[in-house]
């Protein structure tokens, strides 16, 4: 019978294109082959600015809440997806320098003396990160800043372009060759075309349903590489001319929501090629007024509302774009299908951010939801407003979801009750 190894690549034309998961990669009698349908993925996504609170969280508890402006957004996965509140780190304050502590909880950020922790993401991959070609993969719309942190207390850089993303993940070779894979990425050729001629044998030998399942995954990447296309043109920014050339690989610094539109798009990729099992995406946004239509001031700004209607008006214009970003990004995880089950199902998400009240930069009841990898869903759990449960315990949950057999993390007192 035909087999293809779990490792196999496509080449040609200096490329090595990693494979989604297929079924003829797994043996039926094969415990290798348990041990790799039952493995769980991370991606943790950190929104700087954070979410108008009233907008997210319903009043009611439980599995019957009524939706909320932000939730409705995502409707189509309540029974996929808990909204939780009441969760913070506690001494964790400095407004968006918080977001140091996000994914640690190590305490004081803004002191002088401050020490930070590892984060969770690289915890994850200290354990099981050897498992694939990257142990993690730190990802931000704002060059080089991140919120996944070394064991030795150091901010990894994360990588705000997608193209360099989406050479490192397919894109193999010589140095020489990986120059002229670029070359022909900008001269519009497909990396699909370097290895046409390999997909066309395999196809002749795999089933129907495997390739079914490739010309979904080839489908994305050329969706994927079309994006990158129109992405290196220089967007000039909104009533302000354009004073240098156009920039490689760079888009309107104002495109807030599109930025993060095709780093969602990278994530599923290198989840789907199984090039890692664990993804931070640090979604910063500065002080831009994003080219959305009803937006005039800049996003920063507006999170400063003060209570002004008006503010909170256009805030919520761009907040519901981000929900928006976030409900493709679970709708493409959703789509795709690995041994029987969805990505999403196989993977953690959560969403949220450090700063709890925007208009206060406070750093309390934080906006979290939490989203596939098998865990009871479609609730809203509720903690005390007042006295905030620690965000960490969630962490510990989700360690344990990922096959750690850990019971602390950072402030954590515990798992986290409901999940």
């Amino acid at each position: 019978m035909f087999r293809v190894d779990r490792r196999t690549v496509l080449r040609g034309a200096g490329v090595a294109m990693a494979l989604p998961f297929l079924d003829v990669m797994s043996p039926a009698t094969s415990s290798a082959a348990g041990s790799e349908q039952s493995e769980q993925r991370m991606v943790l996504i950190d929104l700087a600015f954070g979410l108008h609170a009233p907008n997210l969280f319903p009043h009611k508890s439980g599995s019957n809440y009524e939706s909320t402006p932000y939730l409705d957004v995502v409707k189509d996965f309540r029974q996929d997806f808990t909204v939780i509140s009441g969760l913070s780190h506690p001494s964790v304050n400095g407004g968006h320098i918080a977001y140091k502590s996000f994914l640690t909880s190590a305490p004081n950020p803004l002191s002088a003396r401050f020490k930070n922790s590892i984060s969770v993401d690289q915890l994850v991959a200290e354990k099981i990160g050897s498992k694939t070609r990257y142990s993690s993969l730190a990802l931000s719309t704002m060059a080089s800043r991140s919120s996944s942190i070394a064991r030795n207390g150091v901010e990894l850089p994360g990588e705000s372009r997608p193209s360099r993303l989406f050479t490192k993940l397919f894109l193999d070779g010589t140095a020489a060759e990986k120059k002229l894979q670029v070359q022909q990425l900008k001269d519009g050729r497909s990396v699909l075309d370097a290895v046409s001629i390999a997909a066309k044998s395999m196809n002749d030998r795999i089933s129907t349903a495997d390739r079914s399942k490739l010309d979904q995954y080839f489908t994305s990447i050329r969706d994927v590489e079309q994006r990158l296309e129109k992405a290196e043109v220089w967007v000039q920014r909104p009533k302000t001319k354009a004073t240098t050339p156009a920039p490689k690989d760079v888009t309107n610094p104002s495109d807030i929501i599109n930025h993060a539109k095709i780093l969602f798009e990278m994530i599923v990729l290198a989840l789907q090629s199984d090039s890692t099992r664990v993804i931070t995406f640090h979604n910063a946004c500065g002080s831009v007024v994003p080219p959305i239509p009803g937006v005039t001031q800049d996003y920063h700004n507006l999170t400063h509302h003060g209570q002004d209607p008006a503010r909170i008006a256009e805030l919520t214009i761009i907040e519901r774009e981000q929900m928006l970003a976030f409900n493709e990004f679970l709708t493409r995880l959703q789509a795709i299908e690995v041994h029987g089950r969805s990505l999403l199902d196989q993977t953690i998400v959560m969403f949220g951010s450090a700063l709890g009240n925007g208009s206060r930069h406070d750093n309390y009841n934080l906006p979290i939801i939490l989203a596939g990898g098998g865990f009871r869903h479609g609730q809203h759990l509720a903690f005390n407003a007042n006295q905030n449960v620690p965000l960490a315990n969630l962490f510990v949950s989700m360690l344990q979801q990922m096959g750690l057999e850990i019971d602390a993390f950072g402030s954590s007192t515990g798992t986290l009750n409901g999940v």
